[in-house]
């Protein structure tokens, strides 16, 4: 799996052609810790690749600049773009069935799904 620091963000992922699933998640998140593993499995070789962030400062930019109000979310980027997210829930950080919807939103192509 691929891991950014927020430096390394823009100049990885959002000028790599194709499609990632980004995990954005933080060291401090019991949730984030449980779903990492899970996420990790999705990595082999297929339509998208796989990634992660640590937003575990919590002044770093791409919260704001994404929207991430909850760890663990998974962002979609299709060639560079925000196609689509699937976002955590306060108390509950995500369960077996995002990853499932992770898959199918990674796997899918461009357009964002209204969700």
């Amino acid at each position: 799996m691929h891991e950014f620091e927020s430096a390394d963000f823009d100049g990885q992922t959002l000028r790599a052609k194709g499609r990632w699933a980004v995990l954005f998640q933080a060291s401090w998140c019991p949730f984030c810790r449980a779903f990492a593993p899970k996420f990790a499995r999705l990595e082999r070789p297929g339509p998208f690749e796989v990634a992660q962030v640590d937003l575990t400062d919590l002044e770093n930019p791409l919260w704001e600049r994404f929207e991430v109000e909850v760890v663990p979310s998974v962002l979609i980027f299709v060639n560079g773009r925000l196609a689509d997210r699937v976002d955590g829930i306060h108390g509950a950080g995500l369960q077996d069935d995002d990853l499932v919807r992770v898959r199918a939103l990674a796997s899918a192509g461009e357009g964002p799904s209204g969700a």
